[in-house]
């Protein structure tokens, strides 16, 4: 029968079912007993090398403070993400720009967009223009209040004529209630609310969810 160096039967402490460190990972603590019992049990007459105890004990120093460190960097992580989360939920009532007035025309198919007016709005017109800048179609616009509005574009030039399929750009220019001469695009919204999925957080502007990361600019509401 086979008896390993703490005395005790090889055969029962093999059960699966004792096992204490069952992913087998060892940590700091564990090498420090391994050292006790190595001390415990070591030949008088042959005792450890002084030097070698002191690797050892080196050894764990050094391991300890490598947990330290991960652990360190791990409540850092957690605190800048909770900071992250903080950031963004304070940009709510705040004016976001995603940097593109790009709108999609498909064929066959008409191309919805909304354009936010923070004052109420006397009259102007949404002009949609080309790749290079040229005012392919006008969409006169009536009196109306602040906020967002949809508008819907079929595709065709003032002309009467269906485009082609692809990139075109939106904006407005409209005079205001006081009079004052103003400019809104397709792009720029307050951000209404957050959602977070998965640790990722998506701002509401207009009707749609987008990526926060995707936002440009913000300013203040």
């Amino acid at each position: 029968m086979a008896i390993d160096a703490l005395g005790q039967n090889a055969a029962t402490t093999a059960s699966p079912s004792t096992a204490v460190n069952p992913n087998g990972i060892l940590g700091k603590d564990d090498f420090l007993k391994l050292l006790l019992l190595e001390l415990k049990y070591q030949d008088p007459t042959s005792p450890m090398d002084s030097e070698k105890i002191l690797t050892q004990t080196s050894q764990l120093a050094t391991l300890e403070s490598a947990e330290n460190t991960n652990k360190s960097l791990a409540d850092l992580a957690t605190s800048l993400a909770a900071s992250m989360q903080f950031s963004t939920i304070s940009a709510i009532g705040k004016i976001a720009d995603t940097g593109s007035n790009a709108v999609v025309f498909e064929e066959g198919k008409s191309t919805d967009f909304e354009l936010y007016f923070p004052q109420d709005v006397k009259n102007g017109s949404v002009k949609i223009m080309d790749v290079n800048g040229d005012t392919i179609k006008t969409i006169p616009i009536d009196a109306m209040s602040a906020g967002t509005h949809p508008y819907s574009w079929n595709g065709a030039d003032d002309g009467g004529n269906t485009v082609n399929a692809g990139i075109y750009y939106a904006e407005a220019a409209y005079t205001d209630s006081t009079g004052q001469d103003r400019t809104s695009r397709v792009g720029t919204y307050p951000i209404e609310s957050v959602r977070f999925d998965n640790g990722k957080a998506s701002v509401k502007m207009g009707s749609s969810y987008v990526p926060f990361e995707s936002i440009k600019e913000i300013v203040g509401g």
